[in-house]
């Protein structure tokens, strides 16, 4: 009878073991779903991200050509108004009659140097100031 018992313990003892290790195998397979889901899920959101770079990239790559283009179109107009200034007789006499304005000529100079009527002079002379001022 003795033997019967702690056969009877032992069995339940083995039984007791097998459904902790039952559930200690089912919460770790459940956790590892998780683990794996949530895995999934930032694999997903990664090439998301991956995509979103790229796309960002090309916009980038764009705007840079683009704004490549606008300074080299941006070149090309300060160079043809720079011949433009010096193509133009009349032009230059008034570049030349400013330049001698902004380095500090009086009104009578400026008049003989550049052979310019007095009421041109004396309005150079007037946008000067208002630009100086």
């Amino acid at each position: 009878m003795l033997l019967l018992s702690l056969a009877i313990i032992a069995l339940a003892v083995a039984l007791i073991a097998l459904a902790m290790i039952i559930l200690f195998k089912s919460n770790y397979a459940n956790e590892l779903s998780a683990q794996l889901q949530q895995f999934k899920d930032s694999a997903e959101q990664i090439n998301i991200l991956r995509s979103e770079v790229q796309e960002l990239r090309t916009g980038l790559l764009s705007i840079g050509k683009r704004v490549l283009e606008v300074e080299q179109q941006n070149e090309d107009l300060i160079q043809q108004q720079a011949a433009q200034k010096y193509d133009d007789p009349d032009a230059r006499i008034y570049s030349r009659a400013v330049k001698m304005v902004e380095l500090g000529a009086d009104l009578d100079e400026v008049i003989r140097e550049c052979e310019l009527p007095r009421a041109e002079a004396e309005l150079l002379f007037s946008l000067h100031k208002q630009k100086g001022a």
